[in-house]
């Protein structure tokens, strides 16, 4: 019996370190998780700004085209209007005629002038946009370059975290099921630590009393004894 429960406590104290071990592969593995998370959402609203100015863009090549299509129009109208003034019998249909080119053309002069200061704010986007495109393949190949290094670093991570999972599988197929579901519990509540030492009638753990019979019997080895305040097993050691 006593042999059984020293062989029990042996097996939680490794149980503990592949436990312990398992949560720092994970909180290494969580930091490069949101390291990748941090420059993708970097690339993702680089490129949503770069969308926000292809969309600005787009908006004023459709204005410009707008006002070439209503310029074509006009100089149609104007062009009809001169050809028919030749033909006009009365001063009447002559003024009615020749208000309607002035007005067009006037008109047309308008839309000239607004085409002309767009083009000019087209030219600036595109030249902005070529630049925003050399900025997005730059950003874009630097976060595939880091992303590629935090795979890298995390691999070796990744293997060893699989390597501590099976041996705590193990580990815990050695125990009896009650006493390996406690560990994970225990280990829960206190971030990995299911198994603390006592000594000099104090858990390691907590550095709480252990009442000296409690004490006497752990150092018997006898039985498994958890502390009565954080609930960790406890194992006696002369050291």
């Amino acid at each position: 019996m006593e042999k059984e429960i020293g062989k029990n406590i042996k097996t939680l104290v490794n149980l503990q370190e592949a436990e312990q071990e398992i949560n720092r592969l994970n909180a290494v593995l969580g930091e490069f998780e949101q390291e990748k998370k941090k420059i993708t959402r970097e690339l993702k609203e680089f490129e949503n700004s770069f969308n926000i100015e292809k969309e600005k863009l787009a908006e004023i090549k459709s204005l410009c085209r707008e006002s070439e299509n209503e310029i074509e129009v006009l100089l149609d109208r104007i062009r009809r209007s001169n050809e028919h003034l030749r033909n006009v019998k009365t001063n009447k249909e002559y003024q009615a005629l020749k208000r309607e080119i002035d007005d067009n053309t006037k008109r047309k002069n308008s839309i000239e002038d607004m085409l002309f200061e767009d083009t000019e704010k087209k030219e600036e986007r595109e030249s902005k946009i070529d630049e925003l495109q050399k900025d997005f393949t730059q950003l874009t190949e630097r976060i595939k370059s880091e992303t590629e290094d935090i795979d890298a670093k995390s691999k070796d991570d990744l293997v060893s975290l699989q390597k501590c999972e099976t041996k705590k599988k193990k580990m815990g197929n050695k125990l009896d099921s009650e006493i390996f579901e406690q560990f994970q519990i225990i280990a829960k509540m206190h971030g990995g630590e299911a198994v603390a030492q006592g000594k000099n009638e104090v858990c390691m753990g907590c550095f709480m009393n252990i009442p000296p019979q409690l004490f006497i019997e752990l150092q018997r080895g006898d039985t498994l004894i958890k502390c009565p305040q954080c609930s960790r097993f406890l194992f006696y050691s002369n050291e």
